[in-house]
């Protein structure tokens, strides 16, 4: 039913956070696949994607990503990035009376500094969920997941999500 894709490089502890929360998702029959597309990922990214079942690939053409897509919709997230509780429930609500994009809500826990708020933020810190044949249309052989996102009118659902600079956050030494 629903195909994730993210996009990763060096990110293997942001990718076993997003992993974990989908493992819900894979059970309740909701998530059917998870892509990984690396770009030369030095650490266990590989290994872990294996590992979860997710499909690794470090060379990619979109489109044949995007046909080869086990779901109907599709979801892009960043890694590190965690949907947070009731997004199963409402996700397989919205498929069935929805053909519009939809993005998840800003986490009311994990708010940028007011200034960083101001201005463009990166067009995948909410996800992405989309049909698959919508996610066709958009995809070029040049462009990645941000290129498919960027720009989409999308309605907003009412599960939050951790965005992945938390995860990203987290991981820095103290200095």
């Amino acid at each position: 039913m629903l195909t994730v894709i993210m996009e990763c490089r060096d990110q293997e502890p942001e990718l076993a956070q997003t992993l974990a929360v989908l493992v819900a998702g894979a059970i309740d029959g909701l998530v059917s696949d998870v892509v990984v597309l690396d770009h030369g990922s030095s650490d266990g990214t590989a290994r872990l994607a294996e590992a979860a079942g997710c499909r690794f690939y470090r060379q990619w053409n979109m489109a044949e990503i995007l046909n080869a897509a086990r779901g109907d919709w599709i979801l892009l997230v960043e890694p590190g990035a965690r949907p947070q509780n009731g997004w199963i429930e409402e996700i397989c609500e919205y498929v069935v009376s929805s053909r519009q994009p939809a993005q998840f809500s800003a986490s009311r826990l994990h708010r940028r500094p007011f200034l960083q708020r101001i201005g463009r933020r990166p067009p995948l810190e909410q996800g992405l969920l989309m049909t698959k044949g919508e996610a066709l249309a958009a995809a070029t052989s040049a462009g990645g997941l941000d290129h498919i996102a960027r720009g989409r009118k999308a309605q907003r659902l009412s599960s939050e999500l951790v965005p992945s600079w938390v995860a990203r956050q987290n991981r820095r030494p103290a200095v």
